[in-house]
């Protein structure tokens, strides 16, 4: 996930904050043995992802098949080569997808993901890949329809519903109301759930709603005093206090 200006207008350092963590979440967390991004930008949290604390979603039949970096870079072309001489193979073509997730080549994926999709359109592992890899893509409203049909199936999945929040921060126009709905709801079934914390926290800063961005980033530093989000959520909080109290007050004058 080139996410400039998306959350505040002066909030670039947000940007990162979410955007790193979509990519290294989907990553380490969805199995593509690396979603990658970001969905897509700033390293902040690269190494603990601001779009998750991500199970395995396209992991279980990914991950499980993907290997390293390398290994991927090594196999990929013979992986969809495989994958296009066998297009009634499901995991065929989920490997395939995930090799091709992984070296970024997200439309190409796409393609594999929707034939396994088409092969077996009850496996909900499908449903949360396609969600992730279009939203890496920046397909936001096309990942908004994948995570809700895969929230149709599994509605206590905590990460899948904060990840369709995150569609309705990172589109244009954003939709913050929209996005915080599904963060309470996700924190309504996991109130420590790090990520969606992390994430509420961006989404009531953007909205002007201060004393309860301030209330959720407590609760964030309360469950991981380590987040490394922790210094720029708070210095983005602060900036935003201060910057509407000085608009209200230059209206006044």
């Amino acid at each position: 996930m080139t996410k400039d200006n998306i959350l505040f207008s002066v909030i670039g350092v947000l940007v990162g904050v979410i955007v790193g963590y979509v990519f290294a979440t989907t990553v380490n967390q969805h199995g593509y043995s690396a979603r990658a991004t970001s969905s897509s930008s700033a390293q902040l949290t690269q190494d603990s992802r601001l779009h998750g604390n991500q199970p395995d979603s396209m992991g279980g039949a990914i991950a499980s098949q993907g290997g390293g970096a390398a290994a991927v870079a090594a196999d990929n072309s013979a992986v969809v080569e495989q994958a296009k001489a066998q297009p009634g193979d499901f995991e065929a073509q989920m490997k395939a997808a995930g090799a091709l997730y992984q070296a970024r080549r997200f439309d190409e994926a796409i393609e594999f993901l929707t034939r396994a999709n088409k092969l077996r359109p009850d496996a909900y592992e499908t449903l949360v890949a396609l969600g992730d890899t279009n939203f890496d893509a920046g397909r936001y409203d096309v990942a908004e329809k994948w995570y809700t049909a895969a929230l149709e199936k599994k509605a206590d999945d905590v990460n899948v519903r904060t990840d369709l929040g995150l569609t309705f921060l990172f589109r244009e126009p954003m939709d913050v109301d929209r996005a915080i709905k599904e963060f309470r709801r996700s924190l309504a079934l996991d109130p420590n759930h790090e990520q969606t914390l992390q994430d509420i926290t961006v989404a009531l800063t953007k909205k002007g709603s201060f004393d309860e961005a301030d209330a959720t980033l407590r609760k964030l530093a309360e469950v991981n005093p380590s987040n490394p989000g922790l210094t720029k959520l708070r210095s983005e909080l602060d900036r935003a206090r201060e910057s509407s109290k000085q608009a209200a007050s230059t209206r006044k004058q």
